[in-house]
Parts: structure tokens; sequence; C-alpha cells
């Protein structure tokens, strides 16, 4: 059984169409690929699926979750599931930091809301989870505010956050865009351990293929708000069959990059 189910998607800002008819399946513990140019769909259909579409979009078709339909549900349910079920990391981790908090309360808020934990065990809690993530010295990054941390630790904490009510779906969006390439590689090294380890499913939003091949196993190609292409990365990469994914991977391709063993 699909643990996410998107089928039919379509969005609409403005009366023009961003997301046209898209369906996408993901299992239990899967990592899916989402890629495509800025502007080609993939972040809206992520926000879809979370119940976070900006004001003014229109969003037809069905999105279930667990067999759950999700289209349609009242802000309180689709809440209770961000907590429990599933969460996103932003591309700007300042974005999911209320800069008012310190990391500390940002971090045991979920735990106290959705797990149910006292505010001793969840003060515990946010602490192992900061050192889970590789923060340095957690006892003392619970007690700093958001702007005393760099963009990569902040990022940790964004992960972290996403990750402390063990969700079955995480939802990734260009996570280490927004930083440099060695922080970026740890990142992305961090992310694929704590999925393995909690088996949680991840949807990874991203326009850069050769990201996409250390990560996911499945990738799906979006041009101007349709799905164009889908299958095993390393069998996409190889072999583009769609005139939009060719040129994703002749782009990366002139950067060095000559398509390596793709995750498994």
């Amino acid at each position: 059984m699909s643990l996410l189910e998107i089928s039919d998607l379509s969005v609409r800002i403005g009366g023009t169409t961003v997301v046209d008819e898209v369906g996408l399946e993901l299992a239990p513990g899967e990592r899916l690929a989402l890629i495509g140019e800025s502007g080609s769909g993939k972040t809206l259909t992520a926000l879809a699926a979370v119940g976070l579409l900006p004001d003014g979009a229109e969003s037809t078709g069905s999105i279930r979750l667990g067999g759950e339909e999700l289209l349609g549900l009242g802000d309180r349910a689709l809440s209770r599931l961000r907590g429990e079920r599933m969460a996103m990391v932003f591309q700007e981790p300042m974005s999911a930091l209320n800069p008012l908090m310190r990391i500390g309360h940002q971090l045991t808020e979920p735990l106290r809301l959705h797990r149910g934990l006292n505010r001793r065990r969840a003060g515990a809690a946010a602490v192992e989870l900061a050192a889970q993530v590789g923060l340095p010295d957690p006892e003392l990054i619970v007690r700093a505010w958001p702007h005393q941390l760099s963009g990569g630790q902040r990022q940790r904490v964004g992960l972290a956050m996403a990750l402390a009510t063990r969700p079955a779906l995480l939802i990734a969006d260009e996570p280490t865009t927004a930083l440099d390439v060695t922080v970026q590689a740890d990142m992305l090294q961090l992310l694929d351990d704590l999925v393995h380890q909690h088996g949680t499913a991840l949807l990874f939003i991203s326009h850069d293929l050769a990201v996409v091949a250390q990560l996911c196993p499945r990738v799906a190609v979006l041009k101007d708000g349709r799905l164009v292409e889908e299958g095993a990365t390393d069998i996409v990469v190889r072999t583009p069959q769609h005139p939009y994914t060719q040129r994703l991977v002749a782009a990366a391709r002139a950067t060095g990059w000559d398509t390596p063993e793709v995750a498994r």
C-alpha cells in the first residue's frame, strides 16, 4: 500500500494552472526525488501535499496519506497530520524558525504537543535531537536564538524539528541550496542517514540532478507543471527519454558530473 498517493493534482493561481494533473506515489520508507527548474511546480506540489498552499491558490484532484484524503481537510486536522504523520524541511531555514523563540523552545513544542512529553522530558529529548543532527554543544545550542546560529546549523535545527515526532513522511524542499558546498554534503549525508534510521519516506525536491542521484533511487521530472518522466534514477539519468530530461542530464554532465552510481 502506498503511503502518499497524489492523483490528478492541479493547482491554479490567479486563473493560471501552475500544476497540471500531476500523479505520484510514495511507499513507506521510499525515497523519491521531484526535480525540475524553478517554476516547474515542484514546490507547489509539495505545499499542496502538506496543506500549505499560498492564499488564492486552488487545488483539485486527490492527495491521500495512508489512505486518508487530505484535500478538503480543515486547518485543525491538517495541523495534526503535519505534526504527527508528515513534516517538511524548507529551503531557507529561517522561514521555519521563530526568531523570537530560543532553539530549545522550538524543539520542545512539537514534542509536547504531539508526543505528550512533559516539560522535563521534552527538554531532554530536545538536547538529544540537537546531538542527533550533529549540532555542536547541544546543551548550549538549545539555549541559543536562531540568529546566533550559522545557516548550516539552522538547517540542522529545521531537520531536527521535522523529525522530532517521527513522521512517516518527510518532504525536503531544496534543503541544501542555501548552504555552501561542504555544508551541503554534510547535510545530505545526515538526511540520508536519518531517513534510513527512522524508516521515513522522503520526498526530496531539487533542481540538481547530481544531488538527486546520491539520495533517491526513484525520480520524477516536472516541467511547466506537468510530469514528463518518472522512473528508477539510474535508468532516467543514463537513458533519459523526454527532451527536457535529456537537457537536465546534459547540463549536469557539463559541470563535470559523470552519472556515478546512484542511490539504492
